[in-house]
């Protein structure tokens, strides 16, 4: 689900906050992925973890989505949501 970016196409690299040992981070993943392969995103994560201004952003949110546009969509959120989301881009 990781973008390399140097070959992707950033008006269509989705951000993951996240961090480490979060469970719904884990969950989240799971809805992310197939949306992801259907509509030709990628997914870049970010761990937050150890960042104070990305915890003091996203710390009690993650896991958090963010679109090029800026956009967040936060869990909880499903798999229509996230295409919605994703679509609302082009």
């Amino acid at each position: 689900m990781v973008a390399e970016n140097n070959k992707v196409d950033q008006d269509k690299l989705v951000t993951f906050y996240g961090g480490t040992g979060c469970h719904l981070c884990e969950q989240a993943k799971d809805v992310l992925a197939p949306v992801l392969e259907e509509l030709d995103w990628h997914c870049q994560e970010v761990n937050i973890r150890g960042d104070e201004a990305l915890e003091a952003l996203y710390g009690l949110r993650i896991p958090v989505l963010k679109t090029p546009a800026g956009d967040e969509k936060g869990w909880p959120f499903s798999a229509g949501q996230v295409r919605r989301l994703l679509l609302a881009e082009k």
